[in-house]
């Protein structure tokens, strides 16, 4: 794509289909006059004055105790400089984003005109009533220092710099467990900083605070070492200066055991870097490109540990693994602030996380085989589902030590719980896919692509790097509206009717003929068949000339389906093949099955579905929770279609006894778990979180789908296609580009999960 085109698309992401990315939405009822004369007057009388009474009831009636203020005056903005407060808003409207995916916080972004110090801090104590916690945000230096120690002193809520702190606890966790790996003693470790901005104070103060001696440690800032020999330097710099006689930062990394960057690009020259002590620590942390390239790096020296800020070389250092957790976890005791302690404890909780076994969720979202603590993993993924109840934890239990607790928590299990529960909001799942796809791309037919919805979805997948397109359709046509899309890239393009195809279609058509010719079909017929796309895509696919096929975009699901199932087929042993929806809704994840193809199933076809769709479900990396739906719970009705249900679930516990799953069930007792437990507590999902529903037949799967995904906030993914031999995907009729290229990720990932059970079957024949 053009530097053109990503900038509209850019500009078009933030204006529509609502200017910005955040909203306000109600957390009460206001359907009736009764719910607004609560709301408002005269109802809302009650608690203000319960609030004028005691001013700590203003966490028990308003929502102070999980608002957020994101604040900036636009100073220092990511690599932009001091562009101004307006201009700065869509990134702080983005990292209000980010603190409601990842911890379920509520922010109100604040940008305000002043560059004055005094100015800057009156206005934030005044608007202080309102929040929970101050989120500070790109603020330059040196006000920041000033801004955030005098916050914190006269406020009596969490006040945080990210920019500061943020880089700082992550970057620590992942040096403690780098000189744990490296065999060395982080009070003799001799430490080079680049950069003397917020970021590096802080990050040296807090290196300081786990054991680092001032005497080891040598700062850079754009005119060279920081020396004590200097005049007029802040009180910040002068924190860091050496006495040693060095000016260079060829100098500095003489015998250097670790080299931090919060500086700029190339500045680290692979000569600089050999003259660093044995096993190098090397956090190369600018953006986007870091002071030295990883794959330099690691080529420079095969003993180094190394991490940047970039999300496509091991050991990412991302302030979204500390900001949301550390607010959470302080928002939930009401402390009066962030204070050092809490810091330290989010630093252990991090650095302890990526010691514990990674769960298969983790590995499978990050394209690994099995991630385990050492060079390449030495701080938590960013997307590790685990956080949210690893770190608050961690910073609550500090603020209650350190007595800046308001309210301390009793019940530790259920807190964890809660904050489990919390991120069930959240849709996270599609970033692991998409990292998933991308961390291995097939190549992927798509056999409409003369429809301009579907080349725009191939052109995000190849931009992305989810997949290589194969396009499919009228050549000319798809030039013509590849010009339009400004996709300009070199990507095959394949006309079945062309005579540029003819070998290939001849070749196909007999393979086709061989296959079905005592099913009534002629060579001629087979030929006149592969001039078709659907036919033409599944026999390349079949052939292996593409890893994966999707289509279904202009054509209706039974057109589409009958070729494929004629050229590719069922995979072994399974009888009937089935669909299932991923549908991403307030409680998280969940599969409904089967939404597309048959029927009324049989009980033998319903426990096909159930285990078909447990497969599916764990390729996303969860672990499947089953609940096999009907009107009927437990027996309570002998009519015929709930004992189709209740035979399904005989024999799934028969002859699957380590599957979860169990009914027959309400839907509304499946998802409701404490009713779940309280009513049935005999059930195999009692006490769990069904995560898949298995629905009597076709009509009842599809309409509760489509209901679903008309409700605002869900997104649905499929239907996704279960029991194929080969990774083939078919869209809704008319979907749109956002749910075509999520389609895409699922064809690749299936892709990949087909080949790797292929080898291991190799392997095993071996």
């Amino acid at each position: 794509m053009s530097k053109q085109s990503k900038r509209r698309e850019a500009l078009l992401y933030h204006a529509k289909p609502k200017p910005g990315k955040i909203q306000v939405v109600p957390t009460k009822k206001y359907s009736s006059q009764r719910d607004l004369s609560l709301a408002y007057s005269p109802g809302v009388a009650e608690p203000c004055l319960e609030i004028e009474k005691d001013t700590e009831n203003v966490y028990k009636y308003t929502n102070k105790g999980n608002l957020v203020a994101v604040i900036s005056n636009g100073t220092a903005v990511l690599g932009l400089g001091n562009i101004g407060p307006e201009a700065s808003k869509p990134v702080m409207e983005g990292k209000a984003l980010l603190f409601k995916i990842f911890a379920d916080i509520d922010v109100f972004d604040i940008e305000i005109g002043t560059e004055d110090v005094d100015a800057f801090i009156e206005t934030v104590k005044n608007i202080a009533p309102t929040f929970g916690g101050i989120n500070l945000e790109d603020i330059k230096a040196p006000e920041a220092f000033e801004i955030e120690r005098r916050l914190k002193e006269e406020l009596d809520i969490p006040v945080m710099h990210d920019d500061q702190h943020g880089t700082a606890i992550i970057s620590a966790a992942a040096l403690i467990n780098a000189i744990e790996i490296a065999e060395k003693d982080i009070t003799k470790v001799k430490i080079v900083i680049s950069g003397a901005g917020a970021a590096a104070v802080s990050c040296t103060r807090l290196y300081k605070a786990f054991g680092a001696k001032p005497e080891n440690i040598v700062m850079l800032d754009s005119k060279g070492v920081i020396r004590k020999s200097q005049k007029d330097l802040s009180a910040e710099k002068l924190e860091f200066a050496t006495s040693r006689n060095i000016e260079t930062l060829e100098e500095a990394l003489m015998d250097a055991d670790v080299f931090v960057g919060l500086s700029i690009a190339d500045i680290v020259t692979p000569k600089m870097l050999k003259t660093m002590a044995a096993n190098p620590i090397v956090f190369a942390m600018a953006n986007p490109n870091p002071e030295i390239a990883y794959d330099v790096a690691i080529k420079v020296r095969e003993d180094i540990i190394m991490a940047t800020g970039r999300s496509d070389h091991p050991n990412q250092v991302n302030n979204v693994l500390g900001f949301p957790f550390i607010f959470r976890g302080a928002l939930d005791v009401r402390a009066t602030k962030i204070n050092e302690a809490m810091k330290m404890a989010a630093v252990k909780a991090l650095a302890e996380l990526a010691k514990e076994p990674v769960p298969e969720q983790v590995n499978i979202a990050y394209g690994e085989t099995r991630l385990n603590f050492g060079r390449e993993y030495i701080i938590p993924k960013p997307f590790d589902p685990r956080l949210i109840a690893s770190v608050p934890p961690a910073v609550a239990k500090a603020a209650m030590e350190s007595g800046v607790a308001q309210s301390p928590i009793t019940d530790w299990e259920k807190y964890v719980d809660d904050l489990n529960e919390r991120m069930g909001s959240d849709n996270k799942i599609i970033k692991l896919l998409m990292d998933r796809a991308k961390s291995n791309p097939k190549r992927v037919v798509f056999a409409e692509a003369d429809h301009l919805d579907v080349l725009k979805a191939a052109q995000i997948v190849f931009e992305e790097g989810l997949a290589t397109p194969i396009l499919l359709g009228r050549k000319e046509v798809i030039k013509e509206l590849m010009k339009e899309l400004d996709f300009e890239e070199d990507i095959e393009i394949i006309d079945p009717k062309s005579d540029e195809q003819s070998e290939r279609l001849h070749r196909y058509a007999h393979k086709f003929w061989e296959q079905r010719k005592r099913n009534g079909v002629t060579l001629f017929d087979a030929t006149r068949l592969m001039r078709e796309r659907n036919y033409f895509a599944s026999m390349m696919l079949k052939e292996g000339d593409t890893d994966a096929m999707v289509s279904g975009y202009a054509r209706s699901y039974p057109t589409v389906v009958r070729p494929i199932l004629e050229t590719i087929g069922k995979f072994d042993g399974v009888d009937k093949i089935a669909t299932t929806n991923l549908m991403l809704t307030s409680r998280g994840p969940i599969f409904l099955s089967d939404t597309s193809i048959n029927i009324d199933p049989t009980a033998k076809e319903l426990a096909n579905i159930a285990q078909m769709t447990n497969y599916t479900v764990k390729m996303f990396g969860l672990n499947p929770v089953i609940a096999m739906i009907s009107y009927a719970n437990f027996g309570s009705s002998k009519d015929p279609h709930a004992e189709k249900v209740r035979q399904a679930v005989s024999m799934l516990h028969h002859s699957n006894p380590d599957m979860i799953v169990d009914g027959e069930i309400q839907v509304d007792f499946a998802i409701n778990g404490e009713m779940l437990k309280n009513k049935f507590p005999f059930s195999k999902l009692a006490g769990k979180k069904v995560n898949a529903l298995i629905f009597p037949n076709l009509d009842s799967a599809n309409s509760n789908y489509k209901m679903l995904k008309e409700q605002k906030d869900v997104l649905s993914i499929g239907p996704i296609m279960l029991g194929m031999k080969k990774p083939v995907h078919i869209f809704q009729l008319g979907a749109n580009v956002e749910e075509m290229v999520n389609m895409t990720a699922i064809a690749v990932v299936d892709a990949q999960q087909k080949e790797k059970a292929a080898k291991e079957k190799k392997k095993q024949k071996k």
